[in-house]
């Protein structure tokens, strides 16, 4: 897949291409279509600022890192993406879905 990957104010180097990619490629372990990722990274006065959003079938991600060293900041975009594709992969599983009480009910009927 690829990824587009923007910047503001600076060039983008082959080390940072792979960071980003290598990140990106945790996130396609968990078997969920990831639709046109984009990143914007971006030199401030205090550090560095990059962004992500990320298509996915039922919605989109989005996240935002600052820091002053890059790759520390990739590395907490790549946490904060991870744990919002978690939340989305877990979501029809938690106790609170209805899916979760209809599929619980369907059990109780098949046992009794």
């Amino acid at each position: 897949m690829t990824i587009e990957i923007t910047s503001k104010h600076m060039t983008i180097t082959t080390p940072m291409r792979e960071k980003i990619t290598a990140r990106f490629d945790r996130l396609e372990k968990m078997q969920i279509p990831l639709i046109k990722p984009h990143f914007i990274i971006t030199q401030e006065p205090k550090g560095f600022k990059i962004e992500a959003a990320i298509g996915i079938p039922n919605g989109d991600l989005f996240a935002t890192a600052s820091h002053d060293d890059l790759y520390v900041a990739i590395n907490k975009l790549g946490q904060k993406l991870e744990k919002q594709l978690h939340k989305h992969v877990d979501k029809p599983n938690a106790q609170r879905s209805s899916a979760h009480k209809r599929a619980v009910e369907e059990q109780e009927e098949v046992a009794a």
